[in-house]
């Protein structure tokens, strides 16, 4: 499966949870904390005009990161200063739908753009040098994990697909230590929560764990 495929997997899929979303569904919560389902998908767009960005910027040097060295170089920053220009952001629209129609001019064309992509080519973002696909696999994993972030109280609405969520789910075992196992309950929907940081850990999660339960959160 090329990267590409998988990206429009995420991306197809987070529509598929917004395009019938009125504007009261719209202003339901999610996991991430103060942020509306406008909120966060609001911020996804901003994922989708960062790639279009990234794969019009061509890097000369080699790769310094790849799509799991690339999430533990990211600096731990205080997210409140972003919630909030998000969240006022999002206000700023007439109606949250609107929100939704940048989300679904944008998020096609950074698909197109990445599917025309060599996959090899290296380009710049954050301060980074990537290969596209691992750019692409960066990507998805986000968007796989918000668009479970999204559905906490849109319970009837689809769950990321299959293919998108394997990218997900291989990034996070890319960041386990390479003797550590995730526990044998965990389903993938559940694994990615925990570590993204979204559900606790359980006593039973840390007993499995051992010591590699200190690595979680996972992601930032």
């Amino acid at each position: 499966m090329t990267a590409h495929v998988a990206l429009a997997e995420a991306y197809g899929g987070i529509t598929a949870v917004v395009a019938g979303l009125d504007d009261v569904d719209l202003q339901r919560p999610t996991r991430c904390r103060g942020w509306l389902v406008v909120d966060l998908l609001l911020h996804v767009v901003g994922d989708a005009q960062r790639a279009l960005v990234a794969l019009a910027s061509p890097a000369t040097g080699p790769p310094d990161v790849d799509d799991v060295s690339y999430w533990r170089s990211l600096p731990a920053e205080d997210g409140s200063r972003h919630a909030w220009w998000v969240r006022r952001s999002a206000a700023a629209f007439e109606r949250p739908t609107g929100v939704v129609r940048l989300w679904t001019d944008t998020a096609p064309a950074a698909v197109r753009a990445a599917a025309a992509a060599d996959p090899d080519a290296r380009v710049a973002t954050q301060g980074h040098v990537l290969r596209v696909a691992d750019l692409l696999a960066t990507l998805t994993t986000e968007a796989v994990v918000h668009h479970l972030d999204l559905v906490v109280d849109l319970p009837d609405v689809p769950a990321p697909g299959a293919a998108a969520t394997r990218v997900a789910v291989a990034t996070m075992d890319g960041l386990l230590s390479d003797d550590a196992v995730r526990p044998a309950g965990w389903d993938d929907h559940e694994y990615l929560l925990k570590a993204a940081g979204r559900l606790p850990l359980t006593d039973r999660d840390r007993l499995e764990l051992g010591e590699v339960a200190g690595w979680f959160p996972l992601l930032g």
